[in-house]
């Protein structure tokens, strides 16, 4: 519909609100609201600060301003809730709440505004269900609580409005795949209900029209409005006059210049990619906090009271700077925030846009920001995300198929709310966009699946969750069914840690039980591990033995070569969009002027000694270093496509004579070291890198390793958890983590035997490849580098090699004698690569 052709115009009430406030609705605000209430799905892509929350409210707002008053009759004393706004954090819709009540209250309109959220009480839910407010702030986990209980249809019958602010990220994960079937739910329930998407940041806007629009139907995808212009953000990277180090996370060779810098500024919000990046940094800066600034730390882990006086605090302005993971990514307008400072490579160009516009958060000046790169690489990334910024570059994860165990999930809901038809559910599902390429087949699995378990599992009683009534629809086995549901509906699993215990064996050669406990490794290191891999943890080298329940057993290794180093790094991987632009900063020296003189001068030298590769090559070098003998890559593709490559690798590597010790992945460049000289192996063709890095390792010695390692068991403790077969809470208590543990491992292990075929065994398998394995982007690369291979013999470790070479062993533990003997390697191994 062109915008020619809209004729709404707001009601006098909302033309006097914006005149008493020396304002005028922005064009794109008034087009949303009238393409919107004349029936169209519609998407908002405009710049921070455009006044995105308003124009998606306004269709809301005028059209509960307009609408004539209830006569009370007893009948129709019931009004469902007219208008859903969902957003992917609960801060969020707390912050929309108390900024959408200031225009609400002084228009004086009649319209109620509330929240529900996993933190609302249990009577306030209750409330909204029986006198539902006209709009409702809320998230996609309780959306899918109403969408389950009987009165579902009741509750939503006069749905005008879904308001999904921040789309890009609720689409990307299996929470927006649960919403897209609630959605299409939600249809059902209202058929004249518009969608109205906002976001700053899109890479692919067809996709989100597509996904905000039914499929299979007449109706074609949604509207969009993009509103261009905006000031351009003020970025700048941090030159401190430290040297910038060649490898680490942490930054702090920066932070007595952060902290001048938060002393110049109001507010400051200091981003970071991880938890523990956090916590670390915020003690850094306390303790050079001579002048006794009010900075505070927010992320996930921190208790839901803790990170609530944080958020008020900043928006009384009370506090000078906040230290903050993503939980404050998304559009929250908190005090006047005049400074973004980004710790570390943001290793996306959105969430660069999207983490500076917390800053001054108006369209029409400036954000302010300051990028702290805390390595070398890290330096040409940010510079990398800087001019992707000025040219509005996007870099979005694409919308993924919808995935099977949150299909699972959504038809064992469907059956709490009411008895369903198989055929037309099948159509329902098929109208959400991510599932609608599913074939009938597949669903009628997943059906089978929730209706009994599966063939293996369908003589237990337990696993049949719904049945098949004379009428021929599906309902619930019992009522307890759907109380359990309700108990444990999300798709959120939070990243677990494993203890580490040391064990030994016994004459038997069995293990033991009850050793030295020595601390928390991250699950997902771990589960990659096959049994006698050796690695290192808290000082030690130690030999992985498997996992039981929720510990790690491992042995006292007998060779000081760990095999493969836990590592640390940021949690989210370099998106594809910046590894290409830094492969093609490095490939063009005539772009080294706008790195640092330190940098410039490492990659000049790195020329002169060894290679500086094309965007497309693949850059291979070897060398011996203190009697071990290295082969380096530097594909550039992020740290989960290099780890599932390093494992794969060491396998050929091993089958062809090389004696592999161990690897370690950066997000730029694989390091595997070995007892063989395998650059004399590439030359006395013993080894053939065309052959070692062809695309076919990607099938059997993929498969080999994934049967081999724990991954996959992993992977499906957590698809049998989303997908209702492992319940974590009951009435009264809840399952420990071991506890979830044990079953789903039992189940797992029936499973592999019996039914290896089983529907949640495919789920599982997708779900690793797609997801901790990258296998889609490690394949593209495999593509990319062939024929594109370049090996270059050298004497000694080159300058690129140091920043991987730096991480081989690197494990912090306390004591600054270890620190300072670390810092001893480090500068004997950057002397040798740097020296004449």
């Amino acid at each position: 519909m062109n915008s020619k052709a809209q004729t709404t115009t707001l009601p006098a009430v909302f033309s006097r609100w914006f005149q008493d406030k020396g304002w005028q609705p922005r064009p794109h605000q008034l087009e949303l609201m009238a393409r919107a209430r004349n029936g169209e799905n519609m998407l908002l892509i405009a710049p921070t600060g455009a006044g995105k929350t308003l124009g998606g409210f306004l269709s809301s707002l005028t059209d509960l301003a307009e609408r004539p008053k209830s006569r009370k009759l007893p009948r129709e004393a019931f009004q469902g809730v007219h208008t859903l706004y969902i957003s992917p954090l609960k801060a969020l819709a707390v912050d929309i709440e108390r900024n959408l009540m200031k225009p609400v209250s002084e228009m004086g309109l009649p319209i109620t505004v509330e929240t529900r959220t996993g933190d609302t009480p249990q009577g306030k839910r209750q409330r909204q269900k029986l006198n539902p407010p006209d709009i409702l702030l809320t998230t996609p986990e309780q959306v899918a609580l109403l969408l389950a209980n009987r009165e579902a249809e009741r509750f939503f019958k006069d749905l005008k409005f879904v308001v999904l602010d921040e789309l890009h990220s609720l689409v990307t994960s299996k929470r927006g795949h649960l919403l897209s079937l609630g959605l299409a739910r939600l249809r059902k329930h209202a058929p004249g209900m518009r969608t109205i998407g906002l976001s700053a940041t899109v890479a692919e806007p067809m996709e989100l029209r597509q996904w905000l629009a039914p499929q299979h139907c007449d109706i074609g995808p949604a509207g969009v409005i993009t509103v261009s212009g905006g000031a351009k953000p003020d970025i700048a990277i941090l030159h401190a006059q430290e040297r910038i180090p060649w490898s680490g996370h942490s930054a702090q060779y920066a932070m007595p210049e952060l902290y001048e810098i938060l002393k110049q500024h109001q507010t400051t919000l200091i981003f970071v990619n991880t938890r523990s990046q956090a916590e670390r940094i915020f003690q850094e800066l306390w303790s050079i906090n001579d002048d006794n600034l009010p900075i505070a730390l927010h992320h996930g882990s921190l208790d839901a009271g803790q990170r609530r006086r944080v958020e008020a605090a900043m928006s009384e302005n009370r506090l000078r700077a906040v230290v903050a993971t993503s939980t404050l990514d998304l559009g929250i307008d908190w005090g006047d925030v005049d400074l973004v400072v980004h710790v570390g490579a943001p290793k996306g160009a959105s969430r660069l846009a999207q983490r500076i516009g917390r800053s001054n958060h108006r369209m029409d000046e400036p954000s302010k920001a300051i990028l702290v790169p805390a390595n070398r690489f890290e330096v040409m990334e940010c510079q990398a995300a800087l001019d992707a910024n000025y040219i509005g570059a996007q870099d979005t994860p694409p919308v993924s198929a919808g995935t099977l165990d949150v299909l699972a999930q959504h038809i064992l809901g469907m059956a709490c709310a009411t008895p369903f038809d198989a055929d037309m559910l099948f159509k329902e599902v098929a109208s959400a966009y991510p599932y609608a390429p599913l074939a009938r087949g597949t669903y009628d699995r997943v059906l089978d699946f929730v209706a009994t378990g599966g063939y293996a599992l369908r003589t237990y009683e337990r696993y049949a969750r719904i049945r098949k009534t004379k009428d021929g629809l599906w309902r619930v086995s019992n009522p307890q069914v759907a109380q359990q549901y309700r108990m444990n509906l999300g798709t959120i699993i939070e990243a677990a840690e494993l203890n580490v215990r040391m064990v030994k064996r016994n004459d038997r050669g069995t293990l033991g039980r009850g050793g030295m406990s020595l601390g928390k490794v991250e699950e997902y290191f771990l589960e990659q591990l096959v049994q006698g891999d050796t690695f290192v943890f808290s000082g030690k080298v130690l030999r992985f033995e498997g996992i039981r329940e929720n510990e790690c057993l491992a042995s006292q290794a007998s060779s000081m070569d760990p095999k493969i180093p836990s590592y640390a790094g940021g949690k989210f991987p370099l998106s594809t969009y910046l590894a290409d632009q830094v492969r093609s900063m490095l490939a063009d020296p005539a772009r080294w002027s706008q790195l640092p003189d330190q940098v410039r001068d490492w990659l000049e030298i790195q020329k002169e000694r060894s290679l500086i590769p094309a965007r497309n090559e693949l850059l291979v070098e070897t060398f011996e270093h203190r009697k071990r003998f290295y082969l380096i890559c530097y594909p550039f593709e992020g740290r989960l496509a290099h780890q599932t490559l390093g494992m794969l690798l060491t396998r050929r590597l091993e089958r062809a004579g090389a004696k592999p010790l161990g690897f370690v992945a950066t997000d730029y460049s694989l390091a595997i070291w070995g007892m063989e000289d395998m650059g004399r192996m590439l030359a006395n063709d013993r080894l053939s890198l065309n052959e070692l890095l062809d695309e076919d390792m990607l099938g059997d010695d993929l498969e080999a390793w994934l049967n081999e390692s724990f991954l996959l068991k992993r992977t499906f403790r957590n698809c049998a958890v989303i997908s209702g077969l492992i319940e974590r809470r009951h009435p009264g208590k809840e399952k420990t983590g071991r506890q979830v543990t044990v079953s789903t491992d039992l189940i797992y292990d029936v499973l592999r035997t019996h039914e290896p075929d089983h529907i949640l065994m495919e789920a599982t398998r997708i779900d690793a490849a797609s997801g901790l394995l990258d296998i889609g982007r490690l394949g593209d690369m495999l593509k990319r580098i062939r024929s594109h291979i370049t090996h270059r013999a050298l004497e000694r470790v080159s300058p690129l090699a140091v920043p991987v070479m730096l991480e081989i062993g690197r494990e912090h533990v306390a004591g600054e004698a270890h620190e300072t003997v670390l810092e001893e390697a480090a500068e004997d191994l950057i002397r040798e690569a740097m020296k004449e």
